[in-house]
């Protein structure tokens, strides 16, 4: 797939990626093509934080899109968002808009601007037969013996485990290549705040999510027949407060290893946004502690350049 211009906002969690990216789309007339791994799901609004207020700007609602478009009990993966990226970039190109990706899972990110190579890979049930007498532990060893493991869930979960291992199976017996992508003109810009201020924000998103009534989103799911195991492994605000519900942690025990948690997972991503730049991903940094209109006119005025610097 060719794609003329692809313009990426970037960064860790709290530092205001989704408001920048509703200014950028506006003052373009662009979509936004969400990348989180969390948004994609039904029902997890206020624990994945998609406050779709901020895709309101002027009184005027800016498309966006891979938000709610999976049911948290089903399988979604960084192979289901880039061919569900390919699908939707191809719309919006038809409607000759800018494209705009915005989101702080790495490793979708990743996928779309390094090209990530995959193969749409069969259910294999002889193969399946075949790995069913072997251990969890077993299974993890061969597949990271055999390639390189970007989402760590897959060593986690036998389910994801035979899957993964599958695809690698059906990879290495064929030379076919699907969804790939080829984009003239990428432009990544990534928002950086000072560790402290991430920090901050992070306690103060926590506790305003607290009060939404994050509790009663997690309790519906629950009730709505999601297992307690498929909410622990989605982690962070899933994982803990669940483990609340259950009686395991009390409130104020969920709510400090909660913000401990998040704020480790911040320092993740810049990990792998970094990782992204040794790889060959130039991402320009626009600082943080400015107001989102004055980032706005940055990203604008470095826009006006046809290629990054």
């Amino acid at each position: 797939m060719e794609i003329p211009r692809l313009i990426t906002i970037l960064g860790p969690t709290a530092v205001g990626k989704t408001r920048l990216a509703a200014l950028l789309a506006n003052a373009l007339d662009g979509e936004i093509i969400s990348a989180d791994s969390r948004q994609v799901y039904r029902g997890m609004t206020v624990g994945t934080g998609k406050d779709l207020d901020d895709y309101v700007v002027e009184g005027k609602n800016i498309p966006f899109h891979l938000i709610d478009v999976a049911n948290p009990d089903e399988e979604y993966n960084v192979f289901r968002f880039k061919q569900m990226f390919i699908e939707t970039a191809s719309e919006i190109l038809k409607r000759n808009r800018p494209l705009i990706m915005c989101g702080g899972t790495g490793l979708y990110l990743d996928s779309i601007l390094r090209n990530y190579d995959f193969v749409d890979a069969p259910k294999n049930p002889q193969l399946r037969k075949e790995l069913e007498k072997q251990t969890d532990e077993e299974l993890a060893a061969f597949l990271t013996s055999v390639k390189k493991v970007h989402n760590k869930t897959d060593l986690l979960i036998r389910e994801r485990l035979l899957r993964a291992i599958e695809i690698y199976d059906f990879q290495s017996k064929s030379e076919s290549s699907t969804n790939q992508i080829h984009v003239a003109d990428s432009r990544v810009f990534g928002v950086m705040l000072p560790r402290d201020q991430v920090r901050e924000r992070i306690a103060v998103r926590l506790n305003s999510r607290i009060e939404e009534g994050m509790s009663d989103e997690v309790r519906s799911l629950l009730d709505s027949g999601v297992s307690v195991d498929r909410l622990l492994a989605f982690g962070l605000e899933y994982r803990y407060v669940t483990l609340h519900l259950l009686g395991r942690l009390s409130m104020d025990e969920m709510q400090e290893k909660l913000c401990t948690a998040i704020q480790q997972f911040a320092k993740r991503q810049m990990s792998w946004f970094r990782r992204m730049e040794r790889l060959g991903v130039k991402i320009e940094w626009i600082d943080g502690t400015l107001s989102q209109e004055s980032r706005l006119l940055v990203i604008l005025e470095k826009l006006k350049n046809k290629k990054s610097p």
